[in-house]
């Protein structure tokens, strides 16, 4: 998920963009655009860096137990072609 810092910087840079005589209302657009931005982040179906990482992990681990049991296979398949069965 965004850190709230993130959040806090675009909301930033959207009031910024508020033109100069709207300037009284830059603190609340601030705040608007935070919660709006914070709230559509949170709707949307995501995961922690940390929870993609273990997913990662665990791929890789998977992949790697297929890949040696791809290898077996193909060894004892080559055993039974070679014993005639």
């Amino acid at each position: 998920m965004m850190e709230r810092l993130d959040i806090d910087q675009i909301a930033s840079r959207l009031a910024s963009l508020v033109p100069p005589g709207l300037a009284d209302a830059q603190k609340d657009l601030r705040a608007n655009f935070r919660d709006v931005l914070a709230q559509g982040l949170r709707r949307l179906d995501l995961v922690t860096r940390e929870e993609f990482e273990v997913q990662s992990q665990l791929l890789a681990r998977t992949r790697a137990n297929v890949d040696e049991l791809e290898k077996r296979v193909a060894e004892l398949e080559a055993l039974a072609t070679s014993r005639g069965e």
